[in-house]
């Protein structure tokens, strides 16, 4: 599995952005897509996630701003980010999890930086 991110940029506080992770390879595999973020200095942290079957998860502080999609045709999921604040500057990563006989298994993208200014 590949993923490729993209969207990140800078904008200032209260705007919005749409971050993408296109998928390719073994894309029938991947269980769910998670969108993380690591700001300098910190761990990274999961913001929003999407099973297989649509299932949604987000972090508290992002819950009501944010909203995780996918496109099944295109194998993109979509982080869009609105009413940004300072605190959500990071990198953002997309993650892909599979299970296989041996367990799961964690694909990575590059990251996308976000700076949101105040």
């Amino acid at each position: 599995v590949q993923l490729q991110a993209s969207g990140g940029g800078l904008v200032q506080a209260g705007g919005s952005l749409r971050l993408s992770c296109a998928a390719s390879g073994s894309t029938f595999s991947i269980n769910a897509i998670g969108w993380y973020r690591q700001a300098p200095g910190k761990r990274r942290d999961l913001v929003a996630s999407i099973s297989s079957a649509g299932s949604t998860n987000y972090v508290d502080s992002v819950k009501g701003r944010f909203t995780i999609s996918r496109d099944n045709a295109n194998h993109t999921v979509y982080l869009q980010m609105n009413s940004l604040k300072h605190e959500d500057t990071a990198a953002y990563f997309c993650n892909a999890k599979t299970t296989t006989t041996w367990g799961t298994l964690n694909y990575w993208g590059q990251g996308t930086k976000v700076t949101v200014s105040s």
